[in-house]
């Protein structure tokens, strides 16, 4: 039996695309955000699988970060999910996040030359 795959190939102009592999049949594929199905899930034959898109809705996006769920219609399976992240909230804990992490980085570094300075000999 061959697993079946679904890879995220891109977001664009606001629909996200995947590429399903490991079935010849047709999959029937229901896209949700916060447990509501989107309305426009397009299944279409690729060249060795099938291409799905899914429009995202501008609705569907505020403040945070949106998951949004890529599941097998018949067995309820999710194949794949995506998240988007938006919002200025967002971007400062981002911001402050990484300036925690250059900060720690620095304080490793001197670390680590003060132990190369006083084990040489």
């Amino acid at each position: 039996m061959t697993q079946v795959t679904l890879t995220q190939v891109q977001i664009q102009e606001g629909v996200w695309e995947g590429h399903l592999a490991g079935t010849d049949i047709a999959p029937s594929i229901v896209v949700t955000h916060l447990e509501v199905p989107l309305p426009d899930v397009a299944v279409s034959k690729d060249v060795d699988g099938w291409r799905i898109a899914v429009s995202i809705p501008p609705h569907t996006l505020s403040d945070g970060v949106q998951t949004y769920l890529v599941k097998d219609a018949d067995t309820e399976d999710t194949l794949a999910s995506f998240a988007i992240a938006a919002g200025a909230p967002l971007s400062e804990d981002l911001r402050a996040e990484v300036d925690l992490l250059r900060a720690e980085l620095d304080m490793l570094k001197r670390a680590f030359r003060r132990h190369c300075v006083e084990t040489e000999t």
